[in-house]
């Protein structure tokens, strides 16, 4: 199971402390979906989940505030039996919590937090953020670069020729997300978003030279700091033995994260530009998405050709 420091989230959206004396650096938030507790306040909790993120909006401040002062101190109590709760956060400028919730919260331990965004905003960003810190990840070794907007992860045998291959990708006007390791996390059903491991950030290893830092030689246009995964490019050693997708009418996938991303895989021999083949390989997936099918138009374009000159 995965988690973030709720000093993290304050520190990401610069959430104003409620309640100061309660020590918030070791708590941690292991679920990415949150809670408006409106139905906990009215005194209902079954399938209640406090360990998520608690958020409390104008509707939930209302209803709070048009309840009798020793009902209200009740079920303030009683939601604040959950020790479990990581936070709770409290949306728009006008609202300020109750004497008696903070109180109960200094009691339980509870850390109370203030944003001057909407609740609809908050909650919508919050959401967002969370499932990209805690979405299900893996490492992988391999190349991510940004070329036309496409996410292309190179993956192959070390020494095959991936850095070098992003290098000439670089000078060529794309852009690098990562070198030798990827962290790819899956932050939704369909979406996989690719990042570099902090410590090695921007460097490249080309074999023979050593270490080159990207963004200081080419500058912070050449980089990038996450991207999704579109396509995959696995670079492998040529096979003559091996038949190899000359028409492209049928997709490969490869399985990352339970999700299919389409696959190609491109033969290395002397004399191949990997860099153009990339290249071509990423407009070619763009033009896919766009509904434009190359190998489907020439196969129409031949299927025609066949029918007219049957019929003549």
């Amino acid at each position: 199971m995965y988690s973030v420091k709720v000093s993290k989230l304050i520190d990401h959206f610069k959430l104003e402390p409620l309640t100061p004396s309660i020590e918030y650096e070791n708590r941690q938030i292991t679920e990415s979906d949150v809670n408006r507790p409106a139905l906990q306040l009215a005194g209902f909790f079954d399938y209640f989940d406090p360990t998520r993120l608690q958020i409390i909006g104008k509707v939930e401040h209302t209803y709070m505030e048009q309840m009798p002062e020793d009902a209200r101190r009740q079920c303030i109590e009683r939601l604040m039996n959950y020790t479990e709760i990581p936070c709770i956060v409290f949306c728009r400028e006008e609202i300020e919590p109750f004497p008696e919730m903070i109180a109960c919260a200094e009691k339980s331990g509870i850390p109370m937090f203030k944003t001057l965004e909407s609740t609809t905003s908050f909650l919508a960003e919050v959401n967002r953020w969370l499932h990209v810190e805690l979405a299900p990840r893996i490492s992988m070794h391999g190349v991510l670069v940004d070329i036309y907007g496409e996410g292309v992860l190179i993956t192959g045998e070390s020494g095959i020729g991936k850095s070098e291959t992003a290098l000439e990708l670089v000078r060529r006007g794309h852009r690098l997300v990562a070198d030798d390791a990827v962290e790819i996390k899956r932050v939704s059903g369909t979406t996989l978003l690719g990042s570099a491991p902090e410590v090695i950030r921007h460097f490249i290893e080309v074999r023979g030279i050593g270490i080159v830092d990207i963004k200081q030689i080419f500058g912070v246009g050449s980089v990038k700091e996450m991207k999704n995964i579109d396509l995959v490019i696995k670079l492998e050693n040529w096979d003559q033995k091996k038949q190899y997708d000359r028409l492209g009418l049928t997709n490969e996938y490869m399985d990352i994260l339970g999700i299919n991303v389409v696959s190609h895989s491109i033969p290395i021999r002397p004399g191949r530009n990997l860099a153009i083949i990339c290249e071509t390989a990423a407009i070619n997936f763009r033009q896919k998405k766009m509904g434009y099918n190359a190998a489907e138009a020439l196969n129409e374009r031949v299927m025609n050709n066949l029918q007219n000159n049957f019929n003549n």
